[in-house]
C-alpha cells in the first residue's frame, strides 16, 4: 500500500520536507517504488509536483529538500501501484477546481470493484488516470458539487457529506485518504498493511505541536522555521518520530484548519 503525509499549520511557515523517511518507503528500503507526489497550497493557488519514478534518488526529492516550501498546508504520498499503470498520470496527490478552489486528494489503500459500483459515479469530473483513487476522488467531488453553487459551504455540511461517502468506501476495502478544499483538510483513518503483514487499524496518525515565535519545529523528515507563534498538526501513515503520535480509530473522520482539529466523528 501507499503512504500518506499531510502537514496543517496555523501560519505559512518555511517548510523543509526532505521525504527522507518517504523516500525509504519509496525504493531504499520499502515496495513503495510506482512514483510519488506532493501539492502545496500558495496565495491561494496549489504547487504540484509528482512523477512515477522512485522517490528514493529523485532530482525533484532533492529540489523540495534543497529549496523550501512556504506552505500552511501540505499533502504528500508515495505510490505502491495496486490499479492503473506505473504513470505519472496515476500519482498522487490529484487536484481538481470546484467553486473556484483547488481541492487535493491521497488515498492509501485497494478498493476492489469502484468501478462499476453505481455509488461512485464520476459525473462531471472525469479521472485522467485509471487508479481508484482518482475515481474516488472525481465521485467525492460529484457528492460535494450541490454544495459548492454560491461558494464554500459550511463545514458541517461538507463534513457530514464526507463522513458518509468514507464510510460507503470502507464497504470495498482500505479506505485511508487526505483531502482538501482549500478551507479544511479532512482525513479518513481506516486500515492498512502493518508491521506484521495483517491488514488492520489505524491506518492513520496524527500528532499535534506547539511552536514559539522565531523557533522551530521538527519531526523526521520534517523542519518548519515558525515566524509566529504556530500551531501544526501532522498526519501520516506511521509515525514519523518517537513522540506521543495518536492514532486515529478504524472509521474515524478529521477536520482540520489552520493546524487546529475543528471536528473528529
Amino acid at each position: 500500500m501507499c503512504e500518506l503525509f499531510a502537514m496543517s499549520a496555523r501560519h505559512p511557515g518555511t517548510v523543509t520536507l526532505s521525504l527522507e523517511e518517504f523516500s525509504r518507503r519509496g525504493g531504499l528500503s520499502g515496495p513503495h517504488k510506482d512514483g510519488w507526489g506532493i501539492v502545496w497550497y500558495e496565495d491561494g493557488d496549489v504547487r504540484l509536483l509528482k512523477e512515477s519514478s522512485p522517490a528514493a534518488g529523485s532530482a525533484c526529492v532533492r529540489f523540495v529538500q534543497e529549496h523550501p516550501i512556504r506552505s500552511s498546508l501540505v499533502i504528500s504520498h508515495i505510490r505502491k501501484a495496486t490499479q492503473g499503470k506505473v504513470a505519472t498520470r496515476n500519482c498522487q496527490p490529484f487536484i481538481r477546481e470546484l467553486g473556484g478552489t483547488w481541492h487535493s486528494f491521497a488515498h492509501n489503500g485497494d478498493l476492489s470493484g469502484l468501478a462499476a459500483d453505481s455509488r461512485f459515479r464520476a459525473g462531471a469530473c472525469r479521472p485522467v488516470g485509471e487508479t481508484d483513487s482518482e475515481q474516488a476522488f472525481c465521485a467525492l467531488l460529484e457528492r460535494l458539487r450541490p454544495l459548492w453553487h454560491a461558494g464554500c459551504p459550511s463545514m458541517p455540511a461538507r463534513l457530514e457529506v464526507i463522513t458518509r461517502f468514507a464510510g460507503e468506501l470502507r464497504e470495498l476495502g482500505p479506505a485511508n485518504f487526505l483531502y482538501n478544499d482549500g478551507d479544511t483538510l479532512f482525513a479518513h483513518g481506516h486500515r492498512r498493511y502493518q508491521a506484521d503483514g495483517t491488514i488492520r487499524p489505524p491506518g492513520l496518525w496524527r500528532l499535534a505541536r506547539h511552536c514559539d515565535a522565531g523557533g522551530e519545529l521538527n519531526a523526521e523528515g520534517l523542519t518548519i522555521d515558525a515566524q509566529g507563534e504556530q500551531e501544526v498538526l501532522l498526519l501520516a501513515s506511521v509515525p514519523l518520530s518517537s513522540e506521543a503520535w495518536l492514532p486515529l480509530a478504524e472509521g474515524c473522520v478529521l477536520a482540520v484548519r489552520q493546524g487546529r482539529l475543528l471536528a473528529s466523528g
